[in-house]
C-alpha cells in the first residue's frame, strides 16, 4: 500500500531498523477548511500503523489557523503536531 506523507526523514541518532519521522505539512487560512479535512489525518495514521506498527511517528507540521477543535481532534487520534513558528520542537523528535 502506498500511502502519501510530504517528508519523511530519519532522526540524527537513530539506530537501524528504525522508523523514520514522517510529517504532513498542513496550512490554513482560517477555521472552516481544517474542520472539513481532519478525518483525513486520521485515516492516514489509522493507514500507517496498519502497515508500519504502532510505533510509527506521524507529526503535522502546521502554519496558519488551526482551532482547538482541530487539535483536540487530532490528539485524540494519537497525532502530535508542530507549529511552523516553532521549528525547535522538531529537536524533540530527534531531528
Amino acid at each position: 500500500m502506498r500511502i502519501p506523507v510530504d517528508a519523511v526523514i530519519q532522526p540524527k541518532k537513530a539506530k537501524l531498523p528504525h522508523l523514520p519521522v514522517l510529517i504532513e505539512a498542513k496550512s490554513a487560512g482560517d477555521f472552516t477548511n481544517v474542520n472539513k479535512r481532519r478525518k483525513e489525518e486520521a485515516t492516514k495514521i489509522n493507514q500507517l500503523k496498519a502497515t508500519y506498527g504502532e510505533q510509527v511517528v506521524f507529526v503535522l507540521f502546521l502554519c496558519g489557523y488551526f482551532d482547538a477543535a482541530y487539535l483536540g481532534y487530532e490528539a485524540a487520534e494519537g497525532i502530535d503536531w508542530i507549529w511552523e513558528h516553532r521549528k525547535g520542537d522538531l529537536e524533540q523528535l530527534g531531528l
